[in-house]
């Protein structure tokens, strides 16, 4: 691998870096490092940053042209989401949308779909919400009991699903449901788009220690949507399901590597201001988590070089994603110990900082659902 520009490539860079200088200001400089795909810290400021963002074509980089897109190919986009790291700007709000559901729609939607929910995805008018996990159906995706029947020209949906991130904050959520039970395990198993917004649909939240909640119970009764909304063909949604699995082990994960990249250089600096790094015990803990970051970062970029050869690499992405989880966990750990396992520092930017507690928390979390994520991948080959 080689990883140097090329000279379109520094081009490109150079594009993103003056971007992000011009409007990277006032309350959006403000908002930077707030928030993540299941923090809602800053969430009426990031949610107009992703809207000036897709009216610049940012949203959506990957698409093709037709569809509002840059057709940027897989290292135009880790070239974006490094400097997007590096330039500490806000969390995204549309992670589910433009990052889950998009591509899928790409590849297996049909065209009047394609034109009917990516622009309102660009212009983060619409976000969405990924509704797999059931309380039966977590590393087992295909146990899903969740069941759509046809009545005319609407699916009805019954069931409920569970750990749905920011459903509450969305207006539509691609739901996997069976819709024929009496089919194999991995058929009969229809890929849905369900609006939220309707009388059959209620939201509950799942309050964690940390005061927020973020993820969320939904239960379908007598949940409607139309009968086209359906992406791939009916009982045939398994493959579609992992997909969307495959895209969320994408390019957007080395822009999190940078990310605890940076927390890691505030902890070192940390460690250096109190004579923390004074310890060899925290000395090794400090190295330890160096080594984390960086091979995390190796590893994604060995993906992202093979995606951009069209070569295989579920390996790469799958490992890079449980290690991006793992990894947060232990920087966060690290920082918390160096706050004296309070997680708060008053000398800290309260946005930056110092809840180390809450990032903690979130970390494992995101660790435990990416092994969730990773178990119905590797277990769910028909």
């Amino acid at each position: 691998m080689d990883f140097r520009d090329s000279p379109a490539e520094r081009a490109f860079r150079d594009e993103v870096r003056t971007w992000l200088a011009e409007h990277l200001v006032g309350d959006f400089a403000e908002a930077g490092g707030q928030g993540g795909p299941a923090d809602e810290t800053g969430w009426e400021i990031r949610l107009e940053w992703e809207k000036l963002l897709g009216r610049d074509r940012w949203v959506g980089m990957s698409w093709p042209e037709e569809y509002g897109g840059r057709d940027a190919g897989i290292v135009e986009q880790v070239i974006f989401n490094e400097e997007y790291a590096k330039a500490n700007a806000p969390a995204r709000v549309s992670f589910f949308g433009e990052g889950l559901f998009a591509p899928t729609l790409i590849a297996y939607g049909t065209e009047e779909q394609k034109r009917r929910f990516l622009p309102k995805i660009q212009s983060a008018e619409e976000l969405w919400c990924q509704g797999y996990s059931e309380p039966n159906a977590g590393s087992d995706l295909s146990n899903v009991q969740t069941r759509a029947v046809l009545d005319g020209d609407e699916w009805v949906v019954n069931g409920q699903k569970v750990w749905t991130t920011l459903a509450h904050r969305a207006q539509w959520c691609f739901v996997v449901t069976r819709t024929n039970p009496e089919a194999p395990k991995h058929k009969g198993i229809s890929y849905l788009l369900v609006p939220m917004d309707q009388p059959g649909i209620t939201v509950r939240p799942l309050r964690q220690m940390t005061g927020s909640a973020e993820f969320n119970e939904v239960f379908f009764d007598d949940a409607r949507t139309a009968k086209d909304n359906i992406v791939g063909d009916i009982d045939d949604g398994w493959k579609v399901a992992m997909a969307t699995l495959g895209f969320e082990r994408g390019t957007a994960f080395l822009g999190q590597q940078l990310g605890f990249a940076r927390e890691l250089s505030d902890v070192i600096d940390l460690a250096h201001k109190n004579g923390s790094a004074e310890s060899p015990v925290m000395r090794q803990r400090l190295a330890d988590a160096y080594i984390d970051v960086q091979a995390m970062r190796w590893t994604l970029w060995q993906a992202a070089w093979k995606l951009d050869e069209s070569l295989p690499a579920s390996d790469e992405v799958a490992v890079a994603k449980l290690w991006a989880a793992e990894g947060g966990a232990r920087v966060s750990a690290t920082a918390q110990h160096l706050h004296g396992g309070t997680g708060v520092d008053v000398e800290y930017p309260l946005h930056r900082y110092t809840l180390w507690s809450k990032h903690l928390e979130l970390a494992l979390g995101g660790a435990t659902r990416q092994l969730v994520t990773l178990g119905a991948a590797l277990a769910g080959s028909p």
